[in-house]
């Protein structure tokens, strides 16, 4: 490969990695609205993004109607970094912004766009989604293995 058929290829590459994104999103999404219903979390919440601007150095979620002990109960820090990066890609922030939201509701007002995005695509919608989290690349001989 060479510099030439690169530069060819940008626009395409930039679509593929966007749908990517989107996909990554979706199921991401949908992984975060199923802990929030098995842990039967309802209320308003609002996740704060990092911005060591303002020596917040990690994203912050808080409630008024949620304790913060269950908050925290089912939200690692890392989840919390995720969900803030998921919510300012499918949000377009340019800057650190906070989002409030209902968080029985979030994955239900997020995750409809983003599929519309997908399907208008071309891409095809599976009723169940690996959980990209977890979901590692497996090696050729666990395939051997499962076959």
């Amino acid at each position: 490969m060479n510099i030439r058929h690169l530069l060819q290829q940008r626009s395409q590459l930039l679509r593929q990695t966007r749908l990517a994104n989107v996909a990554y999103a979706y199921a991401r999404l949908e992984d975060f609205g199923a802990r929030i219903e098995r842990a039967d979390l309802r209320g308003t919440a609002t996740l704060h993004p990092a911005d060591p601007s303002v020596d917040r150095l990690l994203p912050e979620f808080t409630s008024d109607e949620i304790a913060e002990s269950r908050l925290e109960e089912h939200f690692l820090d890392e989840d919390l970094a995720e969900l803030a990066d998921l919510l300012a890609f499918v949000c377009e922030d340019r800057q650190p912004t906070a989002h409030t939201f209902r968080v029985e509701r979030l994955a239900d007002q997020l995750r409809p766009g983003l599929r519309a995005e997908l399907e208008a695509a071309g891409v095809r919608m599976e009723a169940a989604l690996p959980s990209p989290a977890t979901d590692a690349i497996r090696s050729p001989s666990e395939d051997r293995e499962t076959s």
